[in-house]
């Protein structure tokens, strides 16, 4: 399937619709027009931060029409923020969402995770790892190429065959002005995916996300009503749901510091999450912030010693990102350095 037309949604943060982001916006309508892709911004996307943050019925309305809007054959999301929480009511309350879901591509990222535990309840299959602004926007003269070779098969082929590592990674941009048009980033070696326990080779359908955002269906001192608003609308699967599937985690920009790291994984270990799965995948944290440390919390704090845990994927938060298939069954083989994915 080729994609030929992508709407864009904001779904959490309103910042695709303020003024010193619109150098980004041209660039990456440009480079979306080049692959021949129409680009349709649903009613609400750019209407700014402060109406976005005060009006997440517009949004779930924006998700909505993308649904049903047939001419749309990807839904891509604009950036993440920190409250796509608040779209629950007006998705679930009266099985909105279900009414309208259709099988068509999902991308997105960060406080994404929510969205994408909206839609794997209504079973949508979705793609994790990328968004608009910081990979189709990407202020380099192109696309970061281990991140654009992704986004191509996925707009070319409608699928992600495989992943593997990338050779480099990159320090985060700090400055996204006008400035920075054509300047690169910072580049490193990278190592590949390390098995940090378990089986080199394990299998089951990816599901996951950020993980300060799964942390924030449980417990958060973000805002008030989200815990009781997740656990109204069932969001995170139970732990039946959960079994024999591959969590995916991975952490935000905000870099969070070993303390916290070990409490949201504690949290998960309290869920009892690691007894059911059959694998667990972890993103490189950015900049390789912590990148120790949390390998041994993970080491320490997980029980489940035969849970094959696999350390270094290039996904999410850390640059650049390939894009991850959920609800698809995946092979990971350490050994090979490749995660495969079935149709």
């Amino acid at each position: 399937m080729r994609v030929k037309k992508i709407g864009i949604v904001s779904l959490s943060s309103g910042v695709l619709g303020e003024d010193f982001v619109a150098h980004e916006v041209k660039i990456g309508i440009e480079r979306l027009n080049e692959y021949g892709i129409e680009v349709e911004f649903l009613p609400n996307s750019k209407k700014g931060i402060e109406f976005i943050k005060n009006s997440p019925e517009a949004r779930a309305k924006d998700l909505i029409k993308a649904f049903k809007d047939d001419s749309i054959d990807m839904i891509l999301c604009a950036i993440g923020g920190d409250d796509t929480y608040r779209l629950l009511p007006y998705l679930f309350e009266n099985n909105e969402l279900e009414k309208i879901a259709k099988q068509k591509i999902f991308l997105g990222f960060s406080d994404t995770t929510m969205n994408h535990f909206m839609l794997n309840k209504v079973g949508i299959k979705t793609f994790y790892g990328q968004a608009f602004l910081p990979d189709i926007c990407e202020l380099s003269n192109e696309m970061l190429p281990y991140s654009e070779h992704f986004f191509e098969e996925l707009i070319n082929n409608g699928r992600i065959k495989e992943i593997y590592p990338s050779d480099v990674w990159y320090n985060e941009r700090e400055d996204f002005s006008e400035k920075s048009i054509g300047i690169s980033m910072e580049e490193h070696q990278n190592r590949g995916f390390e098995l940090l326990r378990g089986n080199a080779k394990f299998e089951g359908q990816i599901l996951g996300g950020c993980l300060e955002t799964i942390f924030d269906i449980f417990d958060t001192p973000r805002y008030e009503d989200t815990v009781y608003l997740c656990q109204k609308y069932s969001l995170f699967p139970s732990l039946n749901e959960w079994e024999n599937k591959i969590l995916l985690l991975e952490t935000s920009e905000e870099r969070p510091k070993p303390e916290l790291f070990r409490k949201m994984i504690l949290k998960l270990q309290e869920y009892g999450i690691f007894d059911v799965i059959s694998g667990l995948i972890i993103g490189k944290p950015q900049n390789e912030e912590y990148y120790n440390e949390y390998k041994q919390i993970l080491l320490d704090e997980i029980k489940n010693q035969d849970l094959s845990i696999v350390y270094n994927i290039n996904v999410g938060h850390s640059t650049p990102r390939c894009i991850i298939p959920f609800g698809v069954d995946a092979k990971v083989d350490v050994e090979k350095q490749i995660i495969e994915f079935k149709e």
